[in-house]
């Protein structure tokens, strides 16, 4: 990615744009679905940048993972936010936002799971299993604040709801998946917290 005259060069930033860049062609190709120099073609970057910044293109698909994870995350925990105080609002704000993603045009399913699914390393499956580490801590955070007797059980139960809906939505039909997986998520909810003499 050449330089413009008079600027100088911003290690950041640049590997920043290699990220940005990256992230959605190996999204829409999947991480072993393109070989080095196609992606360098398509991001724009010699090889020799590209292996300056991240080394290898494991090392790229890494960083794009942990920035994908970062801006996910970010995201549900905003929409959980938005939601106000009452965690039955908060938990139907998580599958709103899922189902607002699955009905975009660019949707491929969780790129975390496709990722530990295609490329069979340790390093992708710990960034995968941080990433839903990170939504089982907002799951459980919601089930905590409903009074549920067992929040942690009950994120796991959410979780698994997320991300079925997110494979259904993906490789079955999209249509209401995010919905349907919302009505049994607040009936868990409202059950869990029925079964919680405390609450």
């Amino acid at each position: 990615m050449p330089v413009p005259k008079g600027s100088t060069l911003d290690p950041e930033r640049t590997r920043a744009t290699i990220i940005q860049a990256a992230t959605a062609v190996l999204y829409e190709r999947g991480l072993d679905g393109i070989g080095v120099a196609e992606l360098c073609a398509r991001i724009g970057v010699s090889k020799e940048t590209l292996y300056r910044h991240f080394g290898t293109k494991d090392g790229l698909v890494q960083a794009v993972l942990k920035a994908r994870s970062e801006r996910v995350t970010h995201w549900l925990v905003k929409a959980v936010s938005d939601a106000g105080d009452d965690p039955r609002d908060q938990l139907a704000a998580v599958f709103d936002a899922l189902q607002q993603w699955y009905d975009g045009p660019l949707f491929r399913g969780c790129a975390m799971l496709n990722a530990a699914a295609q490329h069979h390393v340790e390093a992708v499956r710990a960034i995968t299993t941080r990433h839903l580490d990170r939504y089982l801590d907002l799951l459980t955070g919601i089930a905590d604040r409903a009074g549920a007797a067992q929040p942690h059980l009950l994120g796991r139960q959410l979780l698994m709801l997320v991300e079925g809906a997110t494979v259904v939505a993906a490789h079955h039909d999209a249509t209401g998946a995010g919905e349907h997986a919302r009505q049994a998520a607040l009936t868990l909810l409202s059950t869990a917290a029925q079964a919680n003499p405390c609450g």
